[in-house]
């Protein structure tokens, strides 16, 4: 058995923060063969602050993407898995944020950063020093998620002192298309969700993207892999076929192709070269 020894700890941010923050991850894992973990998409904008060494990572796994080093990192949302090169140990603090949350946070849309990593500094300036240096400097987990609580609502107070409210640039079908796809974890036609709001499929789908960075169908699909991704990292996870039925695919074949294209492997490959799944 590898001597090794994995923490996860999840928070969820102040009240006042989550209608823009979905959750805080704080994450402690060492002696772990060298891999590459497949940092999977999700309905969540990501970012990684690093509390030992850079991270190393490329937007692609196994496609020959670049790997560039970050000590922080934010990214838009994905169609595909990020490879995150590691030693066998990370330590370190994820935030996800909604894709209504990021004009808030970072005074953006989350469609400017679809498909891209940027260093999290390039977003919040100054505050991402300050975030990094007080996430450093904290000795325990709950001082790290208050010291979050406390700079991304200034983050989020700062944009609304200089431009007023940022989310207002949002439109209400979009969020409202977007709560219902993440309700129905994707298991929701997009067309009939267009004609509830009112729209055309394609006009909401121009409106979806614009906004989110991806189409209502592919941000569907990548909900219905977030579903099947939970359920196969489960302590004792079931069947893929169940999987497949359960996350709401057509047959196992469907599951096969869409979690290759999100991750670049098989569901059996990524099982076996995935050596952090014991991390949860």
């Amino acid at each position: 058995m590898e001597d090794h020894t994995a923490t996860g700890i999840r928070a969820r941010p102040a009240p006042v923060l989550r209608e823009y923050v979905d959750s805080y991850v704080g994450f402690d894992l060492r002696g772990f063969p060298t891999g590459v973990h497949c940092g999977p998409p999700g309905r969540a904008l990501t970012a990684v602050i690093s509390l030992s060494e850079p991270l190393e990572v490329a937007a692609g796994v196994d496609d020959g993407s670049p790997v560039t080093r970050f000590g922080s990192v934010a990214g838009g949302l994905m169609a595909r898995s990020v490879a995150i090169h590691h030693d066998g140990r990370q330590q370190g603090v994820r935030i996800a944020l909604t894709p209504l949350g990021a004009r808030a946070v970072y005074g953006m849309p989350s469609a400017e950063l679809a498909h891209r990593l940027v260093p999290l500094d390039a977003l919040l300036g100054a505050l991402a020093a300050e975030l990094v240096d007080r996430l450093r400097s904290a000795t325990t987990w709950a001082a790290r998620f208050a010291a979050l609580d406390a700079l991304l609502l200034r983050a989020v107070q700062r944009g609304r002192g200089a431009h007023g409210d940022r989310v207002r640039g949002v439109r209400p079908e979009v969020a409202e298309a977007w709560r219902r796809l993440v309700a129905a974890r994707g298991r929701v036609q997009v067309g009939a969700v267009a004609a509830e709001l009112g729209w055309s499929r394609r006009y909401l789908a121009e409106r979806f993207r614009g906004e989110v960075g991806l189409s209502p169908k592919t941000y569907a699909r990548v909900l219905r892999f977030e579903h099947a991704h939970a359920l196969a990292t489960a302590q004792d996870p079931p069947p893929w076929a169940d999987v497949a039925t359960v996350a709401g695919y057509a047959d196992q074949a469907h599951l096969v192709r869409d979690w290759h294209e999100f991750t670049g492997r098989s569901p059996t490959a990524w099982r076996h070269g995935e050596v952090l799944l014991a991390a949860g």
